[in-house]
């Protein structure tokens, strides 16, 4: 089964003006949406079976008398197998079949989270949770991948923050679905009800969504990196195209603000929606149930904010690239204020105005972002460029995140732990204004005919 690469960017106009690139469909729109569905659900399911943990920390906490600091660890483990395989995964995915791989990767979560139902201490747990970020480690950024190439570049942001706010819906599912069935059944059945959904989704995607029905209708003109088609793309010319292609990984200091900033910026998101069932069980005396449907609330308000900010990019950049940047230096700022505000604030009414209001910005990075990667990355490696940025949000962000909140809380209390949080967000700044500034001299240079890469091909194979 041969390899989809995703259509790419046209080149964007660095001065005013109105952004170039082709609006037409490259499968049938119905199709399209179809797949976009179909992967959406897919995230949902991943992001079901990784935060179902947080709704039952009370629980696993009173059975095991764990530590803040291991209940923490048993949901940073995902997040590290995310950041530290998604890479190689992804790269192998482009070779080997986008599609195949996502199948594989769907039914190993949910073998993993039907494991977590029957584990009997906290070493099981911790070996089902690895195995859940083994089989998640690659869904994101290789899923993105899939359902960019089907649509036009237009829709980009949008698309990108769309898909990525999936992580935070599925969350709010997890979460108060998760915390719902754990206490009328017991937290066993929570982890059991997330991994039969996957298995079911998993088999209605391998049917449904193929390689060959993904296949452009209008075949590629070109090999370069501005094409876009499918096929496996086998010996020496794979292999030099790939050797000439990877290091534009990080070719450019915006891509690489790009990817620090996004990263550091959903430190944030993971700390509050990992520890705000625990916060609401201890400072609001919410039973479970009740704790994971409130904080499940807000895992939606952090979603919702993932769309915003990718609508707002689209729509505030179409004359000026720079835009994209200041969106999320805004969506940065703002989480710093309100929720270094609203962890400060007492217990009530006014809080939870605030805190909600910090959840929205907290994650609205995450559209600009991943469309500045897809923007200074060649098509050809899509989903390696997006594996890069997943690494990156894994391993400065998602994974840390749990972990070092929990660390803080065992010495400060969770409470002391989350007014500390919000900080990261002054780093994350620090690093769109730095890929702001960079931007328009990188993408001229980035997206100007990729003449060198081409040629190095034929070359390489005499």
């Amino acid at each position: 089964m041969g390899f989809l690469t995703t259509a790419a960017p046209a080149p964007e106009r660095t001065g005013t003006g109105t952004a170039t690139g082709s609006s037409e469909w490259p499968v049938p729109r119905r199709y399209a949406w179809v797949v976009f569905a179909l992967s959406f659900a897919l995230l949902l399911s991943d992001y079901m079976s990784r935060q179902v943990l947080n709704a039952v920390f009370p629980m696993l906490k009173a059975d095991w008398l764990l530590s803040d600091a291991r209940l923490g660890s048993l949901s940073g483990v995902v997040a590290l197998m995310v950041g530290l395989l998604t890479f190689p995964l992804s790269l192998l995915a482009d070779r080997w079949g986008r599609v195949r791989s996502l199948v594989i990767a769907a039914t190993m979560w949910s073998l993993a989270t039907l494991g977590c139902a029957v584990a009997a201490s906290y070493g099981q747990m911790f070996i089902g949770r690895l195995f859940v970020g083994i089989g998640e480690a690659a869904y994101g950024s290789v899923g993105i991948a899939v359902v960019l190439s089907v649509f036009p570049r237009t829709l980009r942001a949008t698309l990108s923050g769309a898909f990525i706010a999936g992580g935070a819906f599925g969350s709010v599912l997890g979460i108060s679905i998760g915390g719902a069935v754990a206490q009328a059944y017991g937290w066993r059945w929570a982890f059991g009800v997330m991994g039969v959904f996957g298995l079911v989704l998993a088999g209605v995607y391998a049917v449904v969504v193929t390689e060959k029905r993904l296949t452009p209708r209008t075949a590629p003109s070109g090999d370069g990196a501005a094409g876009t088609g499918t096929g496996t793309r086998t010996g020496t010319g794979s292999d030099v195209r790939l050797r000439v292609l990877l290091p534009r990984l990080f070719s450019s200091v915006s891509v690489v603000s790009a990817y620090i900033g996004s990263g550091l910026q959903l430190f944030i998101a993971g700390a509050l929606i990992a520890w705000l069932p625990s916060y609401f069980n201890r400072y609001y005396e919410m039973p479970t149930a009740k704790a994971g449907a409130t904080a499940g609330l807000f895992a939606l308000m952090i979603g919702i904010g993932m769309i915003a900010g990718g609508i707002a990019s689209d729509r505030f950049s179409r004359r000026d690239p720079l835009r994209k940047w200041t969106v999320a230096i805004c969506c940065s700022v703002g989480s710093l204020v309100l929720l270094m505000t609203a962890f400060r604030l007492p217990a009530g009414p006014v809080q939870l105005l605030v805190l909600a209001l910090g959840a929205l910005l907290c994650a609205g990075t995450a559209g600009p972002g991943a469309a500045m990667v897809a923007n200074l990355t060649p098509a050809a490696i899509a989903a390696t460029a997006f594996a890069t940025l997943t690494l990156a949000q894994s391993l400065l962000g998602l994974a840390p995140g749990p972990a070092v909140t929990g660390l803080l809380a065992d010495r400060l209390g969770l409470l002391g732990a989350l007014r500390i949080v919000p900080l990261v967000a002054i780093a994350a700044t620090a690093a769109f204004l730095a890929g702001r500034r960079r931007y328009t001299r990188d993408l001229r240079r980035l997206t100007a005919p990729a003449a060198t890469a081409e040629a190095a091909e034929p070359e390489a194979r005499s």
